[in-house]
């Protein structure tokens, strides 16, 4: 599913635009599978899947398989629909420095929805 996301946001100037000052890898774990985003300067340079061996990152987002799933949902559930709906739900965590995730956290909600209307089209 985020093996979209080079594809999804690299092609979206605006996107990539709104990220120009983030550099960072940052780690999205789904259930028990781990995801490492690359961005660098606002486009995402890689995402690689685990299993890792004590992986390096900024900031980890984490949920479970289902919870994301329904985040993932063409028009998912009230509670469902944002980052920030989830954590206040505590079904997500944020766990790192999360300086550089709430300095730029509409650049991160925005590159994760546009997942989401890439995986529903």
């Amino acid at each position: 599913m985020l093996s979209v996301l080079p594809d999804v946001v690299n092609k979206r100037a605006t996107l990539v635009k709104r990220g120009h000052y983030v550099s960072l890898r940052f780690l999205v774990e789904i259930g028990d599978r781990g995801y490492l985003v690359d961005i660098d300067k606002g486009r995402v340079a890689s995402v690689q899947a685990g299993p890792f061996v004590m992986p390096s990152w900024t900031f980890a987002l984490r949920a479970s398989a289902e919870d994301w799933k329904r985040f993932f949902e063409p028009l998912p559930a009230p509670g469902f629909h944002d980052l920030f709906a989830l954590l206040k739900a505590r079904r997500l965590k944020v766990e790192g420095d999360l300086h550089p995730f709430m300095a730029n956290l509409r650049y991160f909600k925005e590159i994760l929805a546009a997942v989401r209307e890439e995986i529903n089209t």
